[in-house]
């Protein structure tokens, strides 16, 4: 569908006592309809007075179509409007719903969107929509960047008559459909007939109808307040008898979720509020098992269900599909209680998974499970077979208690203490840390990360500053390799002095220097210390993505 667009010009004619008012109206590439009013009609019985006018019509006309071609020469790849300098404001203006995304070539979040995204803006022109779906290489329009505050790749804006607001929903093609879908009409669309319903259920991979005898009763008040606060799926409302009657619905009120995968259609059991009725939707939207993914992260680690049991296994792998299998079967047995996630290990991107948990690619396929809270907890089974009881036992025995968390821990190396700057690991750490004579300053890294290796001279040159002082104790620990029940690390690289006496904690915060890190010594921690209210402030950290776990 193509939006109707009206200009309107003011005209005077030679020999006129009055302007003529001519208004163009055209859509895009259909039509184009020029109409004179003139105050004046006896102008038109003037032969001169005509071709004064013919003059300024043919005038008028080719300012039209310059507006035409700046509306509709936008450049589009695949659906989506490319979006420059001199073509962002028009585009954000002449389209009352426009989601653009600020991309960088190189970005492989970006690279993983292309495709769903391009997906969504074909859907949009199936059903006829007036939104837009336009794209912005931040790398090339660095001053647009700018202008709109990005600070990442990708990041979606969502704007209405040209006014931006933040796109939070998912990142397939059907969620993003279903966000803007919800953002620009009703929380649920109104289903007048079986067909309708139908039609509504077959269109996405995840629906939600909700049938009603009363639709101004409270639980059809309290499903359509559950609709407006989830984004990423399509709700439906009804209360149609021939729809309640297709969908077997006797009782006053009824709620469906309608998916492609496992069970196609799913039932609300539960106490009619908003609250039960959103969780519900969360919690059956996601499949048995779900394939971490760019994609799938989001709906991983931001869901309700904050148990999950990772299965790491290629799917080149001999077994995938039967292991893959098994786990599906399992999953039914702890529904809304563990979710079951598979780890693609075949993939590149995924190898910094299996450092996280100390695994090794000899021991695949494997399994762990994790509990999130602020603080993720890892478990390992005792038995590395992966058939349906072993997942069945690991999963069982975490409900019931039975299983402690696992600490990763490299054995302590022969030459740990040879150097100046002491090599430390959960083994020797208590021991080494908690001696009450020394004050010990720690630095928690991971190999990967570029603000440690930037660290590396500095903290060396640290060691052989204090190699010889009585007091002071310089140290470094992989925590990557290892952890401490303890101490958590949440970024790279966290500097940690452990004081000498009550053995007080004093994270560093100041300039990684070495004059800043003596001056933080000598003065007992007090330079440069990290305050609570200031960690939002700091300086930005190697902080592992969330889809890297």
């Amino acid at each position: 569908m193509q939006r109707q667009q009206n200009f309107f010009w003011v005209a005077f004619i030679p020999g006129g006592k009055s302007p003529c008012f001519v208004s163009f109206s055209f859509r895009p590439a259909t039509d184009f309809n020029v109409f004179l009013r003139s105050e004046q009609r006896q102008l038109s019985n003037n032969h001169s007075s005509r071709r004064e006018i013919i003059a300024t019509m043919k005038f008028l006309l080719l300012l039209a179509f310059a507006v035409l071609v700046r509306t509709d020469d936008i450049k589009k790849d695949q659906g989506v409007l490319v979006l420059e300098k001199d073509t962002f404001q028009s585009a954000i203006t002449d389209n009352k719903f426009i989601l653009v995304e600020f991309y960088a070539p190189w970005c492989g979040h970006c690279k993983a969107l292309e495709p769903e995204y391009i997906k969504a803006a074909q859907k949009l022109r199936d059903i006829n929509s007036d939104i837009q779906l336009g794209k912005v290489d931040a790398t090339e329009q660095a001053e647009l960047a700018e202008e709109n505050k990005i600070r990442g790749y990708p990041t979606l804006k969502f704007y209405r008559d040209g006014k931006p607001s933040d796109y939070n929903g998912g990142r397939t093609a059907d969620e993003i459909v279903n966000w803007l879908l919800k953002k620009t009409g009703p929380a649920a669309k109104a289903i007048a007939t079986v067909d309708e319903a139908k039609e509504f259920a077959s269109a996405s991979d995840v629906a939600v109808l909700g049938l009603f005898k009363d639709l101004e009763s409270d639980a059809a008040k309290q499903y359509l307040a559950a609709a407006q606060e989830v984004d990423d799926f399509r709700f439906a409302i009804s209360a149609d008898a021939d729809v309640l009657k297709e969908y077997e619905v006797s009782s006053d009120a009824a709620v469906f979720l309608l998916k492609k995968v496992d069970d196609p259609k799913v039932a609300f059991d539960g106490e009619f509020t908003s609250e039960a009725i959103v969780k519900f939707v969360k919690t059956e939207s996601l499949p048995l098992v779900i394939e971490f993914n760019h994609e799938s992260a989001q709906k991983i680690f931001g869901g309700e269900i904050k148990n999950h049991l990772l299965i790491f296994v290629g799917k080149s792998h001999a077994d995938a599909e039967k292991i893959t299998q098994a786990a599906r079967d399992v999953a039914k047995l702890f529904k809304g209680k563990v979710l079951f996630v598979t780890v693609d290990t075949d993939e590149d991107d995924h190898q910094r998974i299996l450092e996280f948990f100390g695994m090794k690619k000899s021991e695949l396929p494997a399994m762990r499970l994790i509990h999130l809270e602020e603080e993720m907890t890892k478990y390992k089974p005792s038995s590395e077979e992966l058939t349906l009881d072993a997942m069945k036992d690991f999963v069982q025995d975490f409900i019931d208690g039975k299983v402690k968390p696992h600490l990763l821990s490299e054995d302590i190396p022969e030459d740990w203490d040879k150097t100046p700057v002491k090599t430390l690991v959960s083994k020797n750490f208590d021991s080494v840390v908690f001696n009450k004579d020394k004050d010990v300053l720690v630095e928690f890294y991971a190999p990967w990360c570029g603000h440690c290796k930037q660290l590396v001279p500095i903290y060396d040159e640290l060691g052989e500053k204090y190699k010889d002082h009585e007091s002071i104790v310089i140290a470094k620990m992989d925590s990557t390799a290892n952890e401490l029940e303890h101490t958590k690390i949440q970024s790279f690289p966290t500097i940690k002095l452990y004081q000498k006496g009550d053995n007080k904690v004093v994270e560093y915060n100041g300039e990684r220097t070495l004059a800043g890190l003596s001056k933080f010594l000598e003065t007992g921690g007090t330079y440069g210390q990290a305050a609570p209210e200031e960690d939002e402030e700091e300086e930005e950290k190697d902080v592992p993505a969330k889809d890297e776990l």
